[in-house]
């Protein structure tokens, strides 16, 4: 067999352009692995993707999907192979880009062992929202490595979101206080029942007032942000001194209006970052740290991966359309 099942963007537009097709089963390079995927994991980029606002960096598919998870078929494992992986394995991946496809290429570097006692479609959960978490709240944000020691508070913008329920769950089994916005009864809910101290409905609360309340003042010492837009100056209203402000998306749009003078008086910083395009040995580093800090975590059920709902790989359109309504609460998934 040289060909498989994918899903393709032929062209830009809403969640019905995503069209299942054939295409050729991608050949695996040095440092690469050819994965036989049981899952895959939808993602806020691959709609943007799909809507043309998100191209892949230069050399990935054009195929959308994040991660995936599945059993090593091919490729080269002679390289940087931290967990000694070999074919048949079954292993969860990050990916540039080609996730949608009953088979993916991914970096060796990029793969993890499935966590004990999780499926398969639990695995592909996994990646995208992990690597991202790890990498911006604990890397750049310093969660429990700043100025308010090493229990320190977090709040999370879209806490009901893959994201979102990923970050209020490792940062409450790290030990810190956890709050989150969400925009209904429900996902507030959701977000209390993972661990988040106190759950603010975005829709008739002013998330400064109750993280102030909540901290007799003081703030927050860290922000996940995928809003940013007029979030931001209240944001940096609601960090503590020496605070941190991560930004990862850019819902609510890319500009604001900022008191430089207030940011150097607060000693507050400012930061983000991307994920897609960096450099894999940047993620296979954080591959390597996931698996020291954060599976044993999995493997004892003491987080776990949150899923809404599990499509056929061939609905993917539904899903798209179920992301862009916000109605779900973690992650929404495809199978093959």
């Amino acid at each position: 067999m040289t060909t498989m099942q994918a899903i393709e963007i032929p062209r830009f537009g809403a969640p019905d352009v995503l069209q299942l097709t054939r295409r050729p089963i991608p050949q695996a390079g040095p440092g690469e692995v050819l994965i036989k995927v049981a899952a895959s994991g939808v993602n806020r980029p691959d709609v943007f993707q799909r809507q043309g606002h998100y191209a892949p960096p230069p050399g990935a598919s054009d195929l959308p999907g994040l991660e995936v998870a599945g059993e090593l078929v091919d490729g080269d494992f002679g390289g940087d192979n931290p967990f000694g992986f070999k074919r048949g394995d079954a292993v969860c991946a990050l990916l540039a880009g080609g996730g949608y496809a009953e088979y993916a290429m991914a970096p060796l570097a990029q793969c993890l062992p499935v966590p004990g006692g999780l499926s398969l479609i639990e695995a592909a959960a996994l990646p995208e929202n992990y690597f991202t978490v790890w990498s911006n709240v604990f890397d750049r944000g310093q969660l429990g490595r700043g100025e308010g020691g090493a229990h320190e508070t977090l709040l999370v913008q879209g806490g009901s979101s893959g994201i979102g329920v990923t970050a209020i769950q490792l940062a409450h089994a790290f030990g810190h206080r956890v709050f989150a916005t969400a925009g209904s009864v429900e996902k507030c809910a959701a977000c209390v029942r993972l661990g988040a101290e106190r759950a603010i409905n975005y829709r008739d609360e002013d998330f400064v007032a109750v993280v102030k309340q909540a901290t007799d003042d003081r703030g927050v010492d860290v922000i996940l942000d995928m809003v940013a837009g007029d979030y931001i100056p209240r944001e940096l209203d609601a960090l503590a001194e020496g605070g941190r402000l991560v930004f990862i998306a850019t819902l609510g749009g890319s500009k604001a209006g900022i008191d430089a003078a207030m940011i150097m008086r607060r000693r507050l910083t400012l930061t983000g970052s991307t994920l897609r395009g960096r450099e894999v040995a940047f993620k296979g580093t954080i591959a390597v740290q996931l698996h020291e800090k954060v599976w044993p975590l999995l493997e004892a059920g003491t987080i776990r991966p949150i899923i809404h709902q599990v499509y056929p790989a061939a609905e993917a359109a539904r899903a798209h359309a179920l992301m862009e309504s916000s109605a779900h609460i973690g992650k929404l998934m495809l199978q093959w």
